[in-house]
């Protein structure tokens, strides 16, 4: 099978999407920001073929690439696997002819109103939410919702750009900062109290043929703003043996009807609080931050292989061992400025290390990264257990105990 690749050097672990494919047999032609030579032998070595493009968001111009390709071989597939180039990617399928993920799915999961409405018309529980293109509209919101509400870019990432406000103050602060920035258009939610979590999923003709659940802690907003707090993320390997999460996975089943999501990866977020389970969003695309890495470490499988064999054979090949539960936890300088010296590592290995995965400590002298650029912007440390309640108390004491010095 012919496989065109979206975007397959940056950021870093694109690549291990074209490995995947290459290992399942797949001949990978990508398309791409980045000069060949600045991917390393084996990149270069899994790619059959590879064209640069200024911009491979820029439709025009990815069409006509696409069909420079088609001329000289049949395309059975084009992958995309970065929020930014999903929806372009879809629109570069329509007009080629290339099937999978349709401009209307991906529209769908870009643009949170439109997503949320039609999830609705499904019967899935959701926050309210509206897409307001002027103060007025925002404001009108307010009064019939009221606060707390949860502001962000209509085709945000994650929590990228999401702010809380909890009175007309904040609403006008915020409004003015949206403006500042040039944003037109905002999706305007009710705030929903509870647990958050995602839920992951390897779809196949839009059932699901790998499933994984996450939880945060603590909730990414408050997690995204807070520079003391060492933020940690744990995928579960109860997601098969406890039956409270069999409500999620039928949501999950749910969403993906309702949006037409056949063969793809998957990231939804939830909340789970007084008002029982409720959707949060979706990217038709894998999960950033590392997630898959600990899916991997977790269960004994290669992820993106398993990715590979949806795309590529359109089934998978392994089924996920649950034998670990795995969490990465973010660890923050103490200030702003450039990292001078860390303290509690060796202790922390002492104790723990037979469970760590991996770790990153940028060397002294790096610059530090601002709290709001995420979880893997600094130091952080990847770490598994068969149990799940051990691993959160072991990532717990790591927080507390390794301290980034910076100055």
């Amino acid at each position: 099978m012919n496989i065109i690749f979206v975007e397959p050097h940056f950021p870093s672990n694109q690549r291990e999407f074209v490995r995947g494919l290459a290992s399942v047999g797949a001949t990978v032609i990508g398309i791409g920001e980045y000069p060949v030579d600045s991917f390393d032998d084996d990149s270069r070595g899994w790619l059959h073929h590879y064209e640069q493009v200024p911009s491979v968001t820029d439709v025009a111009r990815m069409t006509e690439v696409v069909r420079r390709v088609q001329d000289k071989l049949w395309v059975d597939r084009l992958e995309a696997t970065i929020e930014a180039h999903t929806l372009a990617a879809a629109q570069v399928r329509e007009a080629t002819g290339i099937p999978g993920t349709s401009v209307r799915t991906a529209w769908l999961c870009r643009d949170k109103p439109s997503m949320k409405q039609a999830l609705r018309e499904a019967g899935v529980p959701t926050a309210a939410s509206t897409a307001a293109d002027s103060v007025a509209d925002v404001h009108s919101f307010a009064e019939q919702v009221g606060y707390p509400l949860i502001l962000k870019p209509r085709a945000g990432a994650g929590a990228s750009g999401t702010v809380r406000v909890d009175d007309a103050g904040g609403l006008d602060s915020a409004l003015g900062q949206f403006g500042a920035e040039g944003v037109q258009s905002i999706a305007v939610e009710e705030f929903v109290e509870g647990h958050e979590g995602f839920y992951d999923t390897i779809a196949v003709v839009g059932h699901v043929a790998h499933d994984f659940v996450s939880h945060y802690f603590p909730n990414v907003l408050e997690a995204m703003r807070t520079r003391w707090i060492s933020p940690q993320f744990i995928a579960t390997n109860r997601v098969d043996s406890e039956p409270d999460y069999e409500q999620l996975k039928d949501m999950g089943r749910r969403v993906l009807s309702a949006l037409g999501i056949g063969t793809s990866a998957t990231h939804m977020e939830w909340f789970f609080g007084p008002k029982g389970l409720r959707f949060s969003e979706i990217g038709c695309r894998p999960p950033g931050v590392g997630a898959w890495d600990l899916y991997s470490a977790g269960n004994d499988m290669d992820l993106y292989r398993e990715w590979a064999n949806a795309v590529v054979h359109g089934q998978p090949d392994t089924t996920p061992s649950r034998r670990y539960a795995a969490g990465m936890l973010a660890l923050r300088p103490e200030r702003d400025g450039s990292i001078t010296a860390y303290s509690g590592v060796d202790e922390a290995q002492r104790r723990y290390g037979e469970w760590v995965i991996d770790a990153h400590f940028p060397d002294p002298g790096t610059p530090t990264q601002p709290v709001e650029a995420g979880y893997m912007a600094n130091a952080y440390v990847r770490m598994r257990h068969p149990d799940y309640d051990v691993l959160r108390g072991m990532l717990d004491d790591v927080g507390r105990t390794v301290v980034v010095h910076a100055g």
